[in-house]
Order: structure tokens, then sequence, then C-alpha cells
């Protein structure tokens, strides 16, 4: 039943394609083929189904702000990641600094570049990027992920205004470690490779309350799965976050490479790969593979029990 009905929510999302284009402010990102779409369910009763594009590698993106949030709950606790990044949805894009440079003095929430920056600069001094690559793979339950040097160079050189983000944080006090070690740390977590299936695992970790459903290891403490999951539902989707909610209601977040991370709780993770982007900078064709799987599954976190 399940597979039958992802290749159907395939068949119906895949004309959304045509209305979107890549991320092409990171040169890299642009060269990908914006027809790729691919869809990844992994339930925590053990069922794996996909369809379409799976296994293509892809730059997560800002997916991994999920990832460094939730190490950064562990490693630093959640007074001090809260102390300076607020958890309230920002209503503007995702690389603004209207919010920064006028009346809020902390980023609005970890979601968006400033916050994301911030949560980076509580990790980049005491966890490398060695340590975060092993976290990633074991949370996505994928050996295979690494850093994408061709993405990880291309967005390097077109930095511009995540180092204005990030020196205006060090100028308000939100940063107080070394501001390019910190930019360094963030640019290489957006590089990693990931896949679909590299998602469903994520989401299916969170889903299970930070388990490891396969082993029974605790990767995450469950309130640290807790508090990234709900910053995901009313955050992870850009400015499109409060919409995305109301149609879609699942945990979510999305990456400019074209990944959607979906988290069912105690149900089931899903992974998602379009990147033929909206303006929003979401998978379009994502976007709406989501909507039907959760009308037909009754995903919404507010559906009504039947």
């Amino acid at each position: 039943m399940i597979q039958n009905l992802l290749d159907r929510a395939l068949a119906q999302a895949r004309p959304a394609v045509e209305l979107g284009e890549p991320a092409s402010y990171i040169p890299e990102l642009g060269k990908v083929d914006k027809r790729q779409l691919g869809v990844c369910l992994y339930t925590l009763e053990g069922g794996r189904y996909s369809a379409g594009d799976t296994r293509v590698r892809f730059s997560i993106q800002s997916i991994s702000k999920v990832i460094s949030l939730a190490a950064a709950l562990e490693r630093r606790g959640f007074d001090t990641v809260f102390q300076q990044v607020g958890m309230e949805p920002s209503g503007d894009a995702f690389n603004s600094l209207v919010r920064l440079e006028t009346s809020e003095s902390h980023p609005s929430n970890p979601m968006i570049n400033s916050g994301a920056i911030a949560v980076d600069s509580y990790l980049a001094p005491v966890i490398s990027f060695e340590e975060m690559l092993a976290f990633t793979r074991a949370l996505c339950l994928d050996r295979e992920i690494s850093l994408d040097e061709r993405v990880y160079r291309s967005e390097m050189s077109n930095i511009s205004r995540n180092r204005a983000i990030a020196y205006l944080l060090e100028n308000k006090g939100v940063i107080q470690s070394d501001v390019e070690q910190t930019l360094d740390f963030y640019v290489k977590m957006c590089s990693l490779s990931v896949t679909a299936e590299s998602l469903a695992g994520l989401g299916l970790v969170l889903a299970s309350g930070g388990v490891d459903p396969n082993t029974g290891a605790r990767l995450l403490k469950a309130e640290t799965a807790r508090v990234v999951k709900t910053i995901m539902l009313t955050c992870g989707m850009y400015n499109d976050s409060g919409q995305f909610a109301v149609r879609v209601g699942i945990p979510s977040k999305s990456g400019v490479g074209g990944g959607i991370l979906s988290v069912v709780d105690r149900r089931m993770g899903i992974g998602i790969f379009g990147p033929a982007l909206n303006q929003k900078g979401n998978s379009v064709a994502g976007e709406k593979l989501l909507e039907y799987l959760s009308a037909q599954l009754d995903l919404h976190i507010f559906a009504e029990q039947k």
C-alpha cells in the first residue's frame, strides 16, 4: 500500500518541478539537474519504501541546522543555546539581516542563517568537524556521508552575506568565539553530501525520540529530540513555515540543496530530494509530495484520530 502511494505521490508532484529552479547563488548548486525527484519513507516498524531519485547524493545545506542544533543542545545545554538565539518564526528570508540591523538584538531562531551561525559558534570551539561528521553519519544512519569539496569551495567563494551576518552577530555580542572558524564550520556542515535515504534515517531517529531503532542505542536525549522537532514545526520551512504547518502539518526542515527532512512522531521519517526550488527556497515538488502524503496517510500533527 505505502509503496503504491509513494509512486502515486511522485507522479502527482512531478509536474511541479517545472515551477522551480535550483539555487544559483551558490554556483555549484545551480549545476544540479532540476528534474530529479525522490521520496523515501522509513517506519518505526521497519518498513523501508522509496520512489524516484532517493540514492542521488546532494548538498544537505540548511538541513544541517537540525544536526547542529541537536549537537549544541547535547554539548552546551538548552540555556546556553537559547540565551542568544530565539525560538520564534522570523517571517523573513532565511538569509535576511533586517531584524538584526533594527530592533532584534539576536537571531529569531536556529533554523535561519543568523541563528545557525550563532549555534555553530557555540560548537566550533568544543567539537571538531570530524566529530560532527561522525555524529551526522550516526544520526542519518548513513556511513557514506562526506564533505562535498566542490560545494564547500563554491560556497566559501560566495560567502559575503553570511560573513556580514556573522560579523554583525559578533558586534552584538552574540558570537564570542572566532568568527572565521565559525563560518568555516558552518559552511562545511552545509556542504555535507546526503541522500533522501539519509534524511529519512535522520527523521526516523527523531521520530523515535533520539533512539536508533535498528540497534536501540540512544543517540540523542529525549529532550533534545523534542526541542528539535518543535523548532522544525514552527521554523523549519523558512518564511513559509506557517502556511506549511497548516497545509501539511509535519515537522520538517528544508535546504536549498533540494532536500526536505520530515518527522512523523512515533511513526516514521521521510526524506525528499527535489532541487527545483520555489521563491522561498523550498523544494516545490517536495512540498507537493508531502502535502499529498499528509492527506492520504493522515500525517498532519492535528489530524483527526480514526
